[in-house]
């Protein structure tokens, strides 16, 4: 569903990226707009799938998550049921909080948050036992520089 974006909707948004337990009336002051208008966008967006379900950020390391490795993956396999069964694995890792399938030399890249480096080896050797992979590198992160889920509104047409 093709859904157009007016410059309220993208305040609406912009709104709820930076705090979704606002109120509607909160928002309908910040976007000057009446709490219907806003609760009827709002719905329209949810409706087109722009606005998906919300959660609470919480910190990882307050919550003794410390370190968050980059994990480079190679495969030699590349067939469906090898690629299911990877996909399987990784979601059903909690450690795991962002996936990708690249393009070029590296196919995959993982994001792992876990308590210390013990820990990310567990992460390694329960992974390694349920698919086969070629090859892997692990990247400590010394320190998160940038990190957002708020994306470029005023980006948007």
């Amino acid at each position: 569903m093709t859904v157009q974006i007016d410059r309220i909707d993208r305040k609406i948004l912009g709104a709820l990226q930076q705090d979704a337990s606002r109120s509607l009336d909160e928002i309908a002051r910040v976007v000057n707009a009446s709490k219907t208008s806003v609760w009827t966008r709002i719905r329209k967006l949810r409706k087109a799938g722009i606005i998906g379900r919300q959660t609470v950020i919480l910190d990882a390391e307050a919550l003794g998550f410390e370190a968050c490795f980059f994990v480079l993956i190679r495969t030699s396999e590349h067939e469906a049921d090898w690629q299911k069964a990877f996909l399987a694995a990784l979601r059903a890792r909690p450690e795991v909080m962002e996936a990708h399938r690249l393009a070029g030399e590296i196919d995959y890249i993982l994001k792992v948050r876990v308590a210390n480096a013990r820990a990310y080896d567990a992460f390694y050797q329960a992974l390694i036992s349920e698919v086969r992979i070629y090859n892997v590198t692990a990247l400590l992160s010394m320190e998160e520089i940038k990190s957002t889920s708020l994306l470029p509104l005023e980006q948007v047409l």
